[in-house]
C-alpha cells in the first residue's frame, strides 16, 4: 500500500504539507488552513519531494523551516487524475476519504486545488 504524511511545514508562517507517496517520490499539496474535516479548504500544488520526507523530521536544508511530522499511514487510491484525485487516508488522525480538485484559472500555472477530508460529494 502506498504511504502518505501530513507534515506541520514552519517557514514564512506556518502550514502542512500533504504527500502522497507515487511511485518514486511525494506529490506534495501546501495547505494553509487547519485541516477540519468536511470542509473545503484550499490547496497549493507543490513540485514532487523525495520519498524520505515521510519519515523525516528537523530542519529543511537553505533555511526552509522545518518540519514535524502530525500524521501517517497508508491510502488507498479511488481515482487518480491530473486534475481530481481521491483516495481513502488509513492514518493515526487522517481517516476516510479525501479528495483534491484543481480549480479556477485557465492554466495550470494559475490553478489552485481544494482539498477535502471526510464525505466528497
Amino acid at each position: 500500500m502506498p504511504r502518505f504524511v501530513l507534515l506541520e511545514h514552519r517557514w514564512q508562517g506556518i502550514h502542512w504539507d500533504l504527500m502522497l507517496e507515487r511511485d518514486t517520490s511525494l506529490r506534495t499539496w501546501a495547505i494553509d488552513t487547519p485541516i477540519v474535516v468536511g470542509i473545503d479548504l484550499p490547496a497549493r500544488s507543490l513540485p514532487d519531494h523525495r520519498r524520505l520526507y515521510l519519515d523525516y523530521e528537523g530542519e529543511i536544508s537553505g533555511s526552509r523551516g522545518s518540519v514535524r511530522r502530525l500524521d501517517e499511514g497508508t491510502y488507498t487510491i479511488l481515482e487518480w487524475q491530473a486534475e481530481r484525485i481521491r483516495v481513502v487516508l488509513d492514518g493515526t488522525q487522517l481517516v476516510g476519504e479525501a479528495e483534491l480538485c484543481q480549480v479556477g484559472g485557465t492554466s495550470d500555472d494559475d490553478r489552485g486545488w481544494i482539498f477535502r477530508l471526510g464525505k466528497v460529494i
